[in-house]
Formats: C-alpha cells, structure tokens, sequence
C-alpha cells in the first residue's frame, strides 16, 4: 500500500519528533480513555489494508496462545462498547454484532471461525497485542492482530519476553535500567490508569506492512532526493490493564507522512529544526537501530532546506 498520495496534502498529526517526546525514552503519559483509540478519515482505507495483508499473511498477522481466548473476548467486548459510545455515528450495534458505517459487512462479538482478537483489530486502526504474565512472573507475547509492523515481525516476538522483544533496542535489553523500569510499569498498571507513548522511525517507503529488519530498510535508500523518498512512520502506543483477565493490551496506531508533509505544518520552520536536533543526537548504535546511519546527514540537510 502506498499512501504517498493519501498523505502528502496533509500535515502530519503526531511530530514526536519536535522534541516532544524523546528518542529511546520510555516517555509515558496518562490517557484519557476518550482519547484510547485515534478514528481519522484514513479508517476504511486501514482496515481495507489489513483485511488485504490478511488474505496474503494470515499466519505471520495473527498469533495467539491457548487459554487466551477469554482475555481476547474481554477486548473485543471492551472496545465494542467504547466504539458504539465514542464514535456513535461511525459504529452500530445490534445484539450481539457491530457495524461499521461504509465498512465491509457486521463483526460478530459471539462465537465465530475469526478469533476474537482479530475481529476487534478489524474494527480499529490500531494493531492489537496482549501481554500476559507467566509462571516465571514475566510479561510476554501471549496473543496479537498485527497488520502494520515496523521492522519486526510476529512470529519471532510471539511467546518472548519484554526481555527479549526488546533485546535489539539500545539500551533496552534485558538487565538494563529501561528494562527494569518497564517490568515496574507492567506490574503496576492500574486498571484506571491506563497510558501511551509515541516514538517515531523513518522509511523509504509509503508502506504500512513494514517487517523488514534495520539493516535492510537503510539499505533501500537511493542516492536520488532524500526528502521524496522518505516517510516518517510515528507510533502511537496505548497500555491497558484488563478488569478481568489481568493481562495488558497494548495498541499501536501508525501514522505515516512523507518528510516533504512537514511543508503543510503551521510550524514547519520549529519542527524541522526540532527534528534535525533529534538526528544530530542518536548514537551510532540508535542510528543503525533506526535504520538511517548511512543517510542522516541527508536527512539533515533536507530537513534544513525546508
């Protein structure tokens, strides 16, 4: 899917990048409930998306674990309520399914072939996970609807460890201070303090379904105009206790903008410069995580010239 020409009219709705929220930090902030799940005019266009990504990777977007289809069910009806109550005129319900206004046909919320997990990520924009607590008291992958990854992909993340998902991120691995520090926010996260966070990467691609590796997304960068080939992909990430279940659904919501959609901002000037900061700051080790060790001083230059 190439959204060049969805976006780049648009400036963009998150710029983590200006400052706000800092690069290999934690960064987590209070949500307001209302606010869990972002709708935008994009909606059909996503889910379309994920319903094609399905049909071709089913086995790599869906994963889950025995003994999680009760948490999964406690999301679907979670969300369902909060769908039909915040965006009233978008979502529908009648008994026991929910319709979306221009969507493709009703999402049963009872007993269905579709597991329960998958039909809530085909609701919403947001890619889905459940974390689960295990016997050895650590948090892991127990359960996923993942349509838009951003360079990884499910199938080696399913059943790990914070420990281990986040083995590859700088200074995120296991025995280090972010590590602790993530372990403490699971196990104490309330059920009515729910949080988010926002990161940010960039690509060389208009592309939601974004699996490849680092070192191989750098690799497609040309020697052609940096500027109209590269896309900021901006990560909107929520953590929710469950009331019954326990475990914690994580949500993910990508925005994607070309670097040129920055022209579009009230602010283009301050952003830009913000984000030329963020660039001269990662470390070797950050740059080749993101992707961009070959490419950042052209990325700083096009950013100047905006």
């Amino acid at each position: 899917m190439d959204t060049t020409a969805d976006t780049a009219h648009m400036a963009p709705t998150h710029t983590p990048y200006d400052g706000s929220a800092q690069p290999f930090t934690i960064g987590l902030q209070q949500l307001d409930l209302n606010d869990w799940i972002e709708i935008d005019d994009d909606l059909l266009t996503y889910l379309a998306e994920k319903q094609r990504l399905f049909a071709l990777h089913g086995h790599r977007i869906f994963v889950e674990e025995p003994g999680t289809r009760e948490a999964q069910t406690e999301v679907l009806n979670l969300l369902a309520a909060h769908l039909t109550g915040r965006y009233p005129s978008l979502y529908t319900r009648d008994r026991d399914t929910i319709t979306l206004t221009g969507g493709d046909g009703v999402v049963p919320l009872g007993e269905a072939e579709t597991p329960y997990l998958h039909r809530a990520a085909s609701l919403v924009q947001e890619d889905l996970v459940l974390m689960r607590k295990d016997e050895a008291r650590s948090w892991h992958l127990a359960a996923a609807s993942l349509s838009f990854p951003s360079s990884w992909t499910l199938l080696e993340k399913f059943g790990r460890s914070m420990d281990e998902i986040h083995a590859p991120v700088p200074d995120f691995g296991a025995g280090t201070r972010n590590a602790g520090l993530i372990t403490r926010m699971f196990d104490n996260l309330r059920v009515d303090r729910p949080v988010w966070r926002i990161n940010w990467s960039l690509q060389p691609d208009g592309n939601l379904y974004h699996p490849l590796a680092s070192h191989e997304k750098g690799a497609l960068y040309t020697d052609d105009d940096i500027a109209a080939q590269s896309f900021v992909r901006v990560e909107r990430q929520t953590l929710r206790k469950l009331p019954t279940s326990g475990d914690i659904l994580f949500t993910i919501r990508i925005h994607l903008d070309p670097i040129k959609a920055l022209k579009k901002h009230p602010e283009c000037r301050n952003v830009a410069e913000a984000f030329v900061r963020q660039l001269e700051a990662l470390n070797p080790a950050q740059l080749h995580y993101k992707g961009i060790m070959t490419i950042r001083e052209r990325l700083i230059d096009a950013l100047r010239r905006l």
